[in-house]
């Protein structure tokens, strides 16, 4: 035990680094854990499109949008998507797939619905980037 006590009292900086980074784990596998809404890959994804009526929200900015869409998708950018969250309101029971670019700002998304009542959530784990990957039909504006 006094070799551990004698190796963070020389190495500091390197102890309150792996200190950090393990805080900042446990953060994310908390956060992970206690979130809302669903990570749909994109088999799950299609699969939620097909069976039931749900409402596909684009959450990229204008700029990204040109490189193609989900077909019926409903573009909401993220910068505006808590002023237009109301255009979501008829929609409360249905359940919804946000995507992204990569899945990340549509988690941020997804968070904000459930916040606001939404009832079945769903992330589009790997975004746009997986949907191209997976040779899923794209759509042109």
């Amino acid at each position: 035990m006094n070799e551990y006590l004698e190796f963070a009292q020389n190495h500091t900086f390197l102890v309150l680094g792996f200190v950090a980074v393990l805080g900042m784990i446990i953060w994310t596998e908390y956060s992970r854990f206690t979130q809302k809404f669903k990570n749909l890959d994109t088999n799950q994804a299609v699969q939620l499109m097909n069976n039931e009526q749900s409402v596909i929200v684009d959450v990229r900015e204008d700029n990204e949008v040109k490189e193609g869409k989900i077909q019926g998708a409903k573009h909401l950018p993220l910068s505006q998507f808590s002023k237009r969250l109301v255009e979501l309101e008829k929609s409360k029971a249905k359940p919804i797939l946000v995507y992204c670019r990569s899945g990340n700002r549509s988690a941020q998304a997804c968070s904000q619905l459930v916040k606001q009542g939404f009832e079945n959530v769903n992330n589009l784990s790997g975004g746009f980037i997986a949907w191209e990957s997976a040779n899923l039909p794209v759509v042109k504006r």
